[in-house]
């Protein structure tokens, strides 16, 4: 494995890996919100059902990126 291979693996368990997996969980948030809120003008209700798992993905990927980080801080004053 190339050393530029080994520090993008790397990466994904870093705290700034974890700070943007995080952003980008979060922002995906947005396009769920939209979903939900076009799906309830519509009235479509397999859209809404579609969005609520959607939104529950969400929740549970940013509760173990969270945990990732927190124990990766643990010696961190900021984080508890």
């Amino acid at each position: 494995m190339s050393a530029m291979a080994k520090k993008a693996k790397n990466f994904k368990k870093s705290k700034t890996g974890l700070y943007v997996s995080l952003g980008t969980t979060a922002f995906g948030a947005i396009s769920v919100a939209k979903q939900a809120k076009l799906a309830r003008e519509d009235g479509d209700l397999l859209r809404l059902v579609d969005a609520a798992v959607s939104a529950a993905a969400i929740v549970t990927g940013l509760a173990i990126l969270y945990r990732e980080l927190k124990r990766l801080g643990d010696d961190d004053v900021l984080l508890g």
